[in-house]
């Protein structure tokens, strides 16, 4: 009986082995919810398979299920402790997840394993620019990079953080690369057209929004972005369209609706454009100019003390228009 036994047991490993291969074959082909099921034939083969639960991990965040993924790839943690890049994936869902504290430990953990990995680097400086540590996040991106010249996902990233510190030719080289490496890098290319916007070279802004419009056309930051290009430059009921897609997909993106209320402003709507500019104030993210716009449309509805109000809000979230508008009416 005990051989008995022993067979089925080798048999059912063996089963799970064969599972977990043809589901690593699905994953590398993106058949994510091919890959899903086969992973789940390995772990109902072998209720210890720490590999499958790894990858099924790995499966789960690439569907975008990551509170589901966090929890499987601590399965494979307590089966297996030593399984070093089930923590280095449970730090990548824990940022996802804002869990930025849990992130950090997993990272502590595996550091000295992990010493030279551009991937490890890459979700460490993540990590530091989520907590708000932008220039200790760099030093990481560059690691990243010196150990691949390949990875998109750096240069994008490390774009992004000179974006936001004004280093717009550091983040455009950034982008530039990546679109390189991927023509097709969504997030590169709407950056770019960032940039391209920042200059007001409107076309080139709006050639850049189109390049990812034509691969994803409900993309709505894409969407969002371009349309200010076209509120910019004589458009506005195109500019209306996109932005209502975007709204469809996001609604609350407070860019939309910061360009939803300029185009009511442009077509003469204030009480239109208050409540679309209000609506992005109560989301209370940051909105580049919104403050100063909301306080324009105050004054045109002859509203100096509610206007003056809004702008002394926006002087000290550093809107620029606020702060400027402020010190032309509010002395």
């Amino acid at each position: 009986m005990a051989l008995t036994l022993l067979n089925c047991t080798n048999q059912s490993k063996k089963d799970a082995a064969d599972f977990f291969l043809k589901g690593n074959q699905a994953l590398n082909q993106k058949n994510y919810a091919e890959a899903l099921r086969l992973y789940d034939e390995a772990i109902a083969k072998n209720a210890d398979f720490s590999d499958a639960y790894l990858n099924k991990g790995i499966t789960l965040l690439k569907l975008g299920r990551t509170s589901d993924a966090h929890e499987i790839l601590t399965e494979a943690i307590r089966i297996d402790p030593t399984l070093v890049q089930a923590n280095l994936v449970r730090a990548e869902a824990s940022l996802d997840l804002g869990r930025l504290n849990d992130a950090k430990a997993d990272l502590d953990q595996i550091e000295k394993e992990y010493k030279d990995s551009t991937r490890f680097h890459l979700v460490k400086a993540n990590l530091l620019d989520a907590q708000g540590n932008s220039s200790l996040a760099i030093p990481e991106y560059d690691r990243a990079l010196q150990l691949s010249k390949t990875n998109t996902e750096a240069y994008v990233n490390r774009g992004a953080v000179y974006y936001r510190l004004g280093s717009y030719n550091e983040a455009r080289l950034d982008f530039e690369t990546a679109v390189a490496l991927d023509p097709a890098q969504p997030q590169a290319l709407n950056n770019l057209g960032l940039i391209a916007t920042k200059q007001k070279q409107w076309p080139q802004a709006i050639a850049y929004f189109d390049q990812v419009l034509s691969r994803d056309p409900a993309e709505p930051y894409s969407l969002n972005n371009k349309a200010y290009a076209l509120l910019q430059t004589g458009r506005p009921e195109e500019a209306r369209t996109l932005i209502e897609k975007s709204l469809d997909k996001l609604p609350k993106n407070g860019y939309a609706l910061r360009n939803l209320g300029m185009y009511y402003q442009q077509r003469g709507n204030i009480s239109e454009a208050l409540n679309a500019y209000n609506k992005a104030i109560e989301i209370a993210e940051p909105v580049e100019l919104l403050y100063g716009l909301a306080g324009q449309a105050y004054l045109a509805q002859n509203k100096t003390a509610e206007a003056c109000k809004i702008w002394r809000q926006g002087v000290m979230l550093k809107d620029s228009l606020a702060t400027a508008e402020a010190n032309r009416y509010c002395r």
